[in-house]
């Protein structure tokens, strides 16, 4: 195991779920890191390529002379090595492996039907992309029930690995549903995971990494701009 002591930053940009991972993790265990932003519609910095040159991609977790990458691969490595803090993932291997089961759920299905929101051609699509997003919800709501067992966080009484890998789209999530007009979280199909919503960024760990919608919104806006004008050219 590498050891605990030596130079972190993180390698990322403000707006990024998979980079906010790696900010939330190291707040949970109270380490001091420097946020290095990219500004990759201005290409990749040498940095970022050194750092990460078979995918290229944010975020990175850099540790003394140790180069992390992908956002879930962080999170267990951070969670490891300051193993003296709060734990992250679950010490009870069938609980490990659900959270896990989940967290790879949200980035291989969840996360990209909320995406293909965005980018749907026509009000078919539009609507089929909304609708897998609400039954991903639902899902997700029993699926608080069941790790959760009552207490406020999928973690259990507070942040764990689950609850970083889907708390980090709630930004995303908010913005959809301003763009949209629907409220994706609500009392009605997801109450359970409303109330959790907001305790989860309410917390000293994350609300300060959390995006502000609007700004995320107008950064949504130009994101799309910049595709559609691609896709002219």
């Amino acid at each position: 195991m590498a050891k605990s002591d030596g130079e972190v930053k993180v390698l990322g940009t403000w707006s990024s779920p998979f980079v906010m991972r790696a900010r939330i993790a190291l707040n949970i265990k109270s380490v001091n890191y420097e946020f290095l932003q990219e500004r990759l519609w201005e290409g990749k910095s040498d940095l970022l390529l050194q750092s990460n040159p078979v995918h290229k991609k944010v975020p990175v977790l850099i540790h003394g002379h140790n180069t992390i990458c992908e956002s879930l691969i962080i999170v267990q490595y951070i969670d490891e090595v300051w193993s003296s803090a709060p734990s992250i993932l679950p010490f009870e291997p069938h609980e490990r492996a659900e959270a896990r089961f989940w967290a790879a759920h949200l980035d291989e299905k969840w996360f990209p039907s909320m995406r293909a929101i965005g980018m749907a051609e026509g009000e078919d699509a539009r609507r089929a992309a909304i609708g897998q997003v609400e039954e991903g919800l639902v899902l997700l709501e029993e699926a608080f029930g069941e790790c959760s067992k009552g207490r406020p966080f999928f973690g259990g009484d507070r942040i764990g690995y689950l609850d970083i890998a889907f708390g980090c789209f709630l930004g995303w999530l908010r913005v959809t549903e301003k763009m949209t007009g629907i409220r994706l979280l609500n009392e009605t199909n997801t109450p359970h995971l409303l109330k959790w919503a907001h305790r989860f960024c309410s917390d000293d760990a994350v609300k300060d990494v959390m995006p502000e919608t609007e700004k995320l919104a107008e950064f949504a806006k130009m994101i799309m701009g910049r595709m559609r004008g691609a896709g002219k050219s």
